[in-house]
């Protein structure tokens, strides 16, 4: 007997299925598949939400001093005349990073090579290439969920039953995160 559920796919497919399945619960918190599925998708999601929770809290806040354009109120850049050139200004800008320490930062690049990058449009300016924004489903693991399941050992997801499938009859189901 096989150590997983072969889904009737090849081997591609059930992965990029997975994949895509798996990020999709992370992002939304709740999606509805067929019982089989669902049972292999709470094994890989509740690894990753685990290694989220151990490493939840495992990383330096380290200032940073970084230089950034000065722009004028119409957000273009600021020029000045400098030995018959034009040179754009500088501002120096602190601001604290969380730099992650090795186990994590393993963690999170395990996480991103298994999730998918989820792009999300605003809802003003749907159509727009500029208006979309990329979620990363790592950070928001270690930064949203994890801290929900500090004190919790194991179980982070809940199916349930909705019934069969109206064409092939195939049980359905709901998985979440509780």
């Amino acid at each position: 007997m096989a150590g997983y559920r072969k889904l009737g796919r090849t081997a591609s497919q059930r992965k990029a299925l997975l994949r895509n399945q798996v990020t999709n619960l992370l992002y939304h918190g709740k999606i509805t598949t067929t019982e089989t599925k669902a049972k292999e998708i709470r094994r890989i999601a509740e690894k990753f939400i685990a290694l989220a929770v151990k490493e939840k809290d495992n990383y330096d806040t380290v200032t940073v001093t970084s230089k950034v354009a000065r722009k004028d109120k119409d957000g273009k850049r600021v020029k000045e005349v400098v030995d018959g050139k034009k040179v754009t200004v500088f501002d120096d800008i602190e601001k604290e990073i969380k730099k992650d320490k090795p186990t994590r930062l393993a963690a999170r690049r395990r996480m991103n090579a298994y999730l998918y990058n989820i792009t999300e449009a605003s809802k003003d300016d749907e159509g727009k290439k500029k208006a979309a924004k990329t979620v990363n489903i790592a950070d928001k693991l270690f930064e949203e969920i994890a801290p929900k399941y500090t004190n919790r050992n194991g179980g982070y997801t809940r199916i349930v039953k909705i019934g069969p499938r109206k064409g092939d009859a195939a049980m359905e189901v709901i998985i979440e995160l509780v």
